[in-house]
């Protein structure tokens, strides 16, 4: 395996914090969500709250996200899972790509030769998702849509989920009606193919830790708390991002995604009449080890 394909803690500058940033006009969070300085015991009301209202955590950060990601390796993440979906038997054709960001995995595939719909929640997301296609001259249908409650025209060969999408689903029965959707819109014998974070990175190597990046015109601090009751990390993301006359403005945005296990994603993926093909340490064809970061698994459509 090339070495190009690094553990994900790889890519993160872990810093104590950034020093010198000339801030002024606080600007409260768009989704009004209190600034979390330490976690309470009232902690997993806070996370059912959030589930419900299921706010767009992406607001500012869209505008910044392709310039703070420009670490992950987009084409060799691409080319892994391209071979996966050709082990299957999915070599072109109607491809969903769930959370589908900024589009840097879906217009990938496209290149490819697939034929792709990205779906995501964040209208600011999408926007530049959107332009990057127009600019690029892809045929890629974009669609604000929910994962736990998306619809499509018809059947699709494959849907993807890459970049940790599925921890964002918090509840157990959301997570059962993502693959009950999944299983409903794919073709006979079609296959979902996704990665997620694993309770290993989160417990070990995420939580109650600072990741801090400064470029040019922004940076951001990522602060982290993994409550261990609610099996929830929690990313308290500060961005400031500069106007005119040096001036930077301060967003703030909490996110929360879920520690999901190998075993909970198979029982939703059971519940909904799939079958698991495959768990992969990721990037490779290992089996996890305990100190996996990043998995990806392989289900299959067995009948409606």
């Amino acid at each position: 395996m090339s070495n190009e394909y690094k553990k994900d803690s790889d890519h993160v500058n872990d810093i104590d914090y950034v020093n010198d940033i000339d801030c002024v006009n606080d600007v409260d969070c768009v989704n009004d969500v209190d600034y979390m300085n330490e976690i309470d015991s009232d902690i997993a009301n806070e996370i059912d709250n959030f589930d419900t209202d299921y706010p767009d955590s992406y607001y500012s950060f869209a505008w910044v996200y392709d310039t703070f990601m420009d670490n992950i390796p987009y084409d060799e993440w691409t080319a892994y899972l391209i071979g996966l979906l050709k082990e299957y038997g999915v070599s072109k054709g109607l491809v969903l790509d769930m959370g589908c960001g900024t589009g840097n995995v879906t217009e990938r595939l496209a290149a490819a030769g697939y034929d792709m719909i990205g779906i995501d929640n964040s209208e600011e997301m999408l926007m530049e998702a959107r332009e990057k296609a127009m600019e690029n001259q892809y045929g890629i249908l974009y669609l604000e849509q929910d994962m736990r409650s998306f619809e499509l025209y018809g059947t699709v060969a494959a849907v993807v989920s890459i970049c940790d999408s599925m921890n964002y689903i918090l509840e157990k029965e959301d997570l059962k009606e993502v693959f009950r959707l999944v299983n409903n819109y794919l073709d006979p014998k079609g296959v979902f193919i996704f990665d997620f974070n694993t309770p290993y990175k989160y417990r070990e190597l995420l939580g109650d830790r600072t990741i801090a990046e400064s470029r040019d015109n922004c940076s951001f601090i990522w602060e982290n708390t993994f409550d261990e009751e609610a099996e929830v990390n929690i990313y308290d993301l500060t961005i400031f991002m500069q106007e005119e006359d040096d001036i930077f403005r301060r967003y703030q945005e909490t996110h929360y995604q879920k520690a999901w296990s190998v075993s909970d994603f198979r029982e939703a993926a059971e519940a909904a009449g799939m079958k698991v093909m495959a768990v992969y340490d990721a990037f490779t064809h290992r089996e996890p080890d305990p100190d996996s970061e990043r998995l990806y698994m392989i289900v299959q459509e067995c009948g409606k």
